[in-house]
């Protein structure tokens, strides 16, 4: 059975497609602009992934050759004590004996420390990457976050400081949508960083993105449930005249014509 992988050619054209699909509906929007943000991420992660997942050549080699120094140096002592056996005292053989044993332990912990740098050099950027998606979909929520379903109610009155809302029912249910395609890419470009690399550290994080990830969305389609059961026609409010979306900053809802 072939190997189950999440492919990134895969995820970048998905996240292409969305990026058309919003620029067709929300051409002047923010969100156009994080959507090819996110693309741009993806890109980056489908690189950074690859190395990851590839070993760090120089920390394998010197790895290696201190493995071998060390081998070499364990059965020098060992035949140095065996021809020398006979004319060493005992306090002597003690002093050899510890010597070697320094010796062994200085390599060891050597050949420890080389062991875990290369997972540590490779969890440091993973955790980096992933902290960036963090962020993207805080960036993602506030973009939605004033996107009231309720609003679209005839009998709902809007104050001074009431953002604008000028999207029609369907308007509002595709841009909620694009940000719950948006928050679900976000958690598959996570998990691109520990599909080559099993490290506990990284995949905790990663778990935590997914997580936040899948919170954000469910908020949304709590929303887009709403607008689905809104009531008939004559009880929405609708905008007088249909108007692009566009919006300078996460979250705002200024309007173009």
């Amino acid at each position: 059975m072939a190997e189950l992988v999440l492919r990134a050619d895969k995820l970048i054209e998905t996240i292409v497609r969305l990026n058309h699909r919003i620029e067709a509906r929300f051409p002047k929007s923010g969100l156009l602009g994080l959507c090819e943000q996110l693309l741009r991420v993806a890109q980056l992660a489908s690189q950074r992934s690859e190395w990851i997942g590839r070993p760090v050549a120089w920390i394998r080699i010197s790895s290696l050759l201190i493995a071998v120094l060390l081998a070499i140096l364990f059965v020098g002592a060992i035949l140095a004590i065996i021809f020398r056996l006979k004319s060493l005292d005992l306090p002597e053989l003690m002093q050899v004996l510890d010597t070697g044993t320094n010796e062994a332990v200085l390599f060891g912990a050597v050949l420890f420390f080389l062991l875990n740098l290369e997972n540590r050099i490779k969890r440091g950027r993973a955790l980096i990457a992933i902290h960036e998606l963090r962020s993207i979909a805080h960036i993602i929520d506030m973009h939605q976050l004033t996107k009231d379903p309720e609003r679209l109610l005839r009998g709902w009155k809007a104050t001074d400081s009431s953002p604008k809302q000028q999207m029609t029912p369907f308007e509002l249910n595709r841009y909620l949508d694009y940000c719950s395609e948006m928050l679900s890419l976000t958690g598959k470009i996570a998990a691109l960083y520990v599909q080559r690399f099993d490290d506990a550290v990284a995949l905790e994080s990663v778990s935590e993105v997914e997580t936040l990830c899948n919170d954000l969305s469910r908020k949304i389609w709590q929303k887009i449930m709403v607008i689905e059961r809104l009531p008939s026609e004559q009880n929405i409010a609708l905008p007088q005249e249909k108007s692009s979306i566009q919006e300078g900053a996460p979250g705002s809802d200024a309007v173009g014509s």
